[in-house]
């Protein structure tokens, strides 16, 4: 009973009732009970198992967090996929990003309490509130990875090669991680009364940390290289302009794409209802235009059955600064800013001559207008005689996707850079006068690219 009394005087009780508290929610000292040396840390089967599953849910946190995060150049991707399932734009990347991020700090949070309790001497009780969190937070960590692994199956090469970049830092952080394990788990060694314990609770800890020692043996990263074997670097194209810094397919975002080094400028064109080309991506102009505000009751109609000058009168630019399209945006100057607002649908013709001017390579995708178009089946011949005869950009410059009437276009505008969007055998692509692939990247295998 004195001794007992004594460890209560003198044990740490405003940091031991926190600790209790946050974790058991017993927040008095008659409440908790010390683990003698030697003894387990949990006094049921329950408890154990809670332990078990608490682990668990951590660890797949950690690991959802972790894929979720190193995905970051397909969020746009999936917001592109609830937007077409929805209808309306908004950035759900980011909200499972925050869910992500919350979960994985839940989880640590209640295993940094527990280890505490244990370099304490006090027996762990979770509360049936943390119980059903962790459920929760295991749950959702699985049935998430479980749907990520369906809809993006090909992006799990994207995961394993982010793996192998951030491999170096992970290894990092693990040692750190084990270094300030080391004095709860030495703490909670030397309190154990029999040699099979101390055992137990020291072999899995140094055996841990010996295989972090060893791994950079077999450690392969593309960070980790020898100098000057970097291959040459890329050439990049602006897809849609540079979407994250101006709205996309404007003449402002095209100009950043220029003042920012890129090699080539890629937009998607269909055409009015009287025969003028223009930049729009989506099939109705709700997303990227004021069209509510302007036309209330046309934001389901087709963009290709508007007249160039009822286009003329959207604006183009204040959506980007209203919606922020992209995860990670920084914020624009104000110069910027008032440029973007006065942004208006761009046409082919100025797309063109702006790339010709800067000598930069052009690639686009064309979309046939619907039934009942005056121009459905004249769309090619308009679109050629824009880039052959208003705008009379130097050919070697047009990489020509569009694959339904190659021949036609090969024999009228000779000097076009033939693309293809999907893979074919050598002979084939001699045979069309292929020059340039534009394939998903997933779709290539390093013998494809050889």
């Amino acid at each position: 009973v004195v001794r007992r009394r004594l460890l209560q005087r003198y044990e740490h009780q405003p940091f031991i009732s926190c600790l209790a508290g946050f974790y058991s929610c017993r927040w008095r000292r008659y409440q908790r009970e010390r683990t003698e040396p030697g003894k387990c840390c949990c006094n049921m089967v329950n408890e154990l198992k809670i332990s078990t599953d608490m682990d668990f849910s951590f660890c797949f946190s950690l690991v959802f967090l972790y894929t979720w995060g190193e995905g970051k150049n397909d969020y746009n991707g999936f917001d592109w996929y609830n937007y077409g399932n929805l209808g309306f734009w908004f950035l759900w990347s980011l909200v499972i990003l925050i869910v992500a991020a919350v979960l994985f700090a839940y989880t640590s949070l209640l295993l940094v309490l527990a280890m505490c309790l244990l370099a304490e001497g006090q027996q762990l009780y979770l509360h049936w509130s943390h119980k059903i969190g962790t459920f929760v937070v295991l749950g959702f960590t699985i049935s998430s990875l479980f749907a990520l692994s369906i809809l993006w199956r090909d992006h799990r090469k994207t995961v394993r090669l982010s793996f192998q970049v951030t491999a170096p830092y992970l290894h990092i952080g693990a040692i750190a991680i084990m270094v300030l394990l080391s004095w709860p788990v030495a703490l909670h060694a030397i309190r154990a009364d029999k040699k099979v314990i101390q055992v137990v609770i020291i072999g899995p800890y140094l055996a841990i940390l010996l295989f972090l020692f060893l791994i950079p043996l077999g450690m392969y990263s593309p960070c980790i290289r020898e100098k000057g074997t970097l291959g040459p670097k890329p050439a990049l194209i602006g897809h849609r302009g540079a979407p994250m810094l101006a709205p996309e397919n404007t003449e402002m975002s095209f100009l950043k794409t220029i003042e920012h080094g890129g090699d080539g400028l890629e937009t998607d064109v269909t055409i009015s209802y009287d025969g003028v080309p223009f930049l729009m991506h989506d099939d109705t102009l709700r997303r990227t235009t004021n069209i509510h505000e302007v036309y209330p009751n046309e934001t389901g109609k087709a963009a290709s059955l508007f007249s160039w000058d009822s286009l003329q009168k959207l604006n183009a630019g204040t959506w980007f600064l209203k919606n922020k399209p992209f995860l990670g945006m920084g914020s624009l100057s104000k110069a910027d800013q008032n440029q973007a607002m006065n942004q208006s649908i761009y046409t082919l013709s100025g797309f063109l001559r702006l790339a010709d001017s800067h000598n930069k390579l052009v690639i686009f995708d064309l979309y046939r207008p619907p039934e009942r178009h005056p121009y459905r089946n004249l769309w090619i011949r308009k679109i050629l005689d824009v880039i052959l005869k208003e705008s009379k950009i130097k050919r070697h410059l047009v990489l020509w996707l569009h694959n339904s009437v190659r021949s036609f276009v090969q024999s009228v505008a000779p000097g076009f850079q033939h693309t293809m969007g999907r893979k074919a055998p050598i002979e084939d692509l001699l045979k069309h006068n292929i020059v340039k692939l534009n394939l998903v990247y997933t779709d290539m295998s390093s013998e494809d690219i050889r």
